[in-house]
Order: C-alpha cells, then sequence, then structure tokens
C-alpha cells in the first residue's frame, strides 16, 4: 500500500508540473520530487503513525470527521514542502521565485490529497485487498482458488444483547471487532464479511501457509480480547470470548451484484467451515481445525493440538477429520 501512494503521488505531481511548466526533464523531476515528498509524509502518517491509539481514535469518528481531520494533517505536511520548495531542493536545483504559482501548488495539493483521502476512505471500508481486485478485475469472472477459511465467532452474544439492548450490543460487537482487525492485519488476512456476531477470515494457500498464520491469527485474537477485558468489563459488563475453526481447500471466488459489487468466496469449503464452527461450541478449547488445514502449513503449529479423530459434518456424506487446542 505504501508503494501505492508513492506511486500515486510521483505521477500526479509529474501531471501537475507538466500542466503549469512544460515537459522539459528538470521540471518533471521537481514534479516527481514534490509528489515523492508529499506521498512519503502522507504514505508514512497511514502506514505508521495512524496504528495503535491514533487508529482507534480516527476509526470511531464518522466518515466526514475522519476525512477533516487527515486532510488538516496533510494540509501541514504540504504547506512547508511548498514553502521552502523542498521539491526543487531535492534535485539538485536552485529555486526560482519566478516560476510557478505558490497558490495554485497548494490547491492542488490539496485537491490530490483530499481525492487520495477517499480512496483510502473506501480501501478501509470494503479492505485493500478487495478494492485491489475490483480495480483490477482479478474476480470479474469466477475462477478456482484454494484458501484457508477462518469462521470466528463471539459466544454468548444473544444473551448479551438481551442483557444490554440493541445499541450497547452493537458497540460490543464494533469494539471486538475492532480488537480482531488488528491480529487479521498483523497475520495479513482478508476479512470477507461480518454476519451477526462472527467474521470471516480467509488466506491464499501460499500467505496464510506461511508460519500458521491462519492459526496464530486466532490465538492472537484471543490474547487481544484477553489484554482488553478488564476495559470491556467495565463498560458492559462482560468480557468478550471467541470460539472459532479453520479449514483450508477449493473456494469459487467471483464478484456477484450490481449496484454494491462485492467479492464472494462459494463452495463446500465455506460450508464445511461453518460446520465446524457449530461444532467448536461442543469441544473444551472453543476451537476446531481440519487436519486438512493443517497439512498445509510450512512449520509446526504453535501450540499444542489434540486429534479429536472424524466428525460428521451435516450436508457433507463423509466425515472430516479435525483436531482442537489441548486444553
Amino acid at each position: 500500500m505504501f508503494a501505492v501512494i508513492l506511486v500515486s503521488g510521483m505521477i500526479g505531481g509529474a501531471i501537475y508540473t507538466m500542466s503549469r511548466l512544460g515537459t522539459a526533464p528538470n521540471d518533471i523531476m521537481i514534479g516527481v520530487s514534490y509528489g515523492l515528498l508529499i506521498s512519503a509524509a502522507i504514505g508514512g502518517f497511514e502506514m505508521f503513525a495512524s496504528t495503535g491509539p491514533l487508529r482507534t481514535w480516527l476509526a470511531s469518528l464518522s466518515f466526514t470527521v475522519s476525512l477533516l481531520i487527515r486532510s488538516v494533517i496533510y494540509a501541514a505536511v504540504i504547506l512547508p514542502i511548498q514553502y521552502f520548495d523542498l521539491g526543487t531542493r531535492l534535485v539538485g536545483l536552485t529555486p526560482d521565485p519566478g516560476r510557478g504559482d505558490f497558490v495554485s501548488a497548494i490547491i492542488f495539493c490539496g485537491a490530490f490529497s483530499i481525492m487520495m483521502n477517499l480512496v483510502l476512505g473506501v480501501i478501509n471500508i470494503i479492505g485493500p485487498r478487495s478494492f485491489l481486485n475490483l480495480a483490477t478485475g482479478r474476480y470479474h469472472s469466477p475462477i478456482e482458488e484454494e484458501r484457508f477459511v477462518l469462521f470466528v465467532d463471539i459466544a454468548g452474544s444473544t444473551g448479551l444483547a438481551e442483557k444490554l439492548g440493541g445499541l450497547a450490543i452493537h458497540r460490543f460487537l464494533d469494539q471486538t471487532f475492532r480488537v480482531l482487525t488488528d491480529a487479521v492485519v498483523d497475520y495479513r488476512g482478508e476479512i470477507l464479511h461480518y454476519v451477526g456476531d462472527e467474521v470471516i477470515v480467509t488466506w491464499p494457500a501460499a500467505v496464510g501457509a506461511v508460519d500458521c498464520r491462519p492459526l496464530k491469527c486466532f490465538l492472537a485474537m484471543r490474547a487481544a480480547l484477553a489484554e482488553k477485558a478488564g476495559r470491556f468489563e467495565k463498560e458492559f459488563g462482560a468480557a468478550p470470548k471467541i470460539r472459532g475453526s479453520l479449514h483450508f481447500g477449493t473456494v469459487i471466488a467471483g464478484e456477484i451484484g450490481s449496484v454494491k459489487r462485492a467479492i464472494v468466496l462459494n463452495g463446500d469449503v465455506m460450508n464445511t467451515a461453518a460446520r465446524l464452527e457449530a461444532l467448536s461450541r461442543e469441544v473444551k478449547g472453543g476451537f476446531l481445525v481440519s487436519r486438512a488445514a493443517i497439512a498445509k502449513f510450512s512449520a509446526a503449529p504453535p501450540v499444542s493440538l489434540e486429534d479429536l479423530g472424524p466428525r460428521a459434518i451435516r450436508g457433507r456424506a463423509d466425515s472430516i477429520d479435525v483436531l482442537g487446542l489441548a486444553v
């Protein structure tokens, strides 16, 4: 993502310079350098500074308010770069006060930054990989892929909803999913859907096989919720706990819909993973992983797993070999 921001900034800078000053090599170099400086600062903020508490705070704001705050931050980056002619100095040239228009440059950079901010906002809504896949048309025609599929369910949310009421349980679920998202990002997963009190996370085979990422992601989710348990207890009177299932196999991935286009995964793997999540309620560790998923990992699992043998799956003629967390 950082590389995309850099390239977009450099292209934007070059386009602006050519439209204002011409196509001389030095002018293009100056435009590219300005784009590089501005996009590097903005990209650095998006990728590094807007994490942790700051990311949580920005995410708690409405889309419009978050856009305005980010735009103010962007303006604080752009103004000194333009005022001190840092782009010109970066390529080893001496600034010429008679060339260019400071005001128009600020307006262009501001408009370009807001547009980039809007794109980043959309990416945050639909997910970076989904945005890239929709933009490139990767799944415009359905294709078969091998994927890890992780189903994560918040245990006891139905009873808690009766206790808290509709508005409070929505805040509870929202805050819980925000905590879980950090683990998904850390282990390079892709959030496919939120369905009620459940989140579905997937990994392409090559990505998920590395270092047992899907399994480590689930363990990191539990650890993150345990760390935040006190905060949830204080606000809601209960701390979230999760159960889940992990499966691997071939899915059909493709775009669906017209007004609200989305990328969906279908196939037996999705159905089986959902059934395994339901069965996870019956085991002590609250987690089931298929042997097919374990077999695809490139490293040994980071925790002890207990062989639970074959389990019958509703809707399937054959059973499936599963393992659970050793407790």
